[in-house]
């Protein structure tokens, strides 16, 4: 444990983000994983899924949590994944 008083603060601070952060990289994985499984099941409501992904994708990249060049990458195989699923 931390004796200094600016690192205890600074502690909490990374605590804090790091359960922020968290709940955002949560969210984006589990839309992504649900919009996979619905374009391999062929569901109707694949499109939405995938829109819904995307957006928690952008929102990760917005907040900093990955990289602009990541959320990029993501959306790209995602969307591979989509047409692939469709055709």
């Amino acid at each position: 444990m931390a004796n200094i008083k600016s690192q205890i603060k600074r502690n909490r601070q990374t605590e804090k983000r790091r359960v922020r952060n968290l709940g955002v990289r949560t969210e984006m994985r589990s839309r992504t994983k649900k919009a996979l499984a619905a374009a391999d099941a062929g569901a109707e409501d694949a499109e939405a899924t995938f829109r819904a992904a995307s957006k928690a994708i952008d929102r990760a990249a917005n907040k900093g949590i990955i990289h602009k060049n990541q959320a990029a990458r993501r959306k790209s195989r995602l969307a591979k994944a989509m047409a692939r699923a469709e055709s």
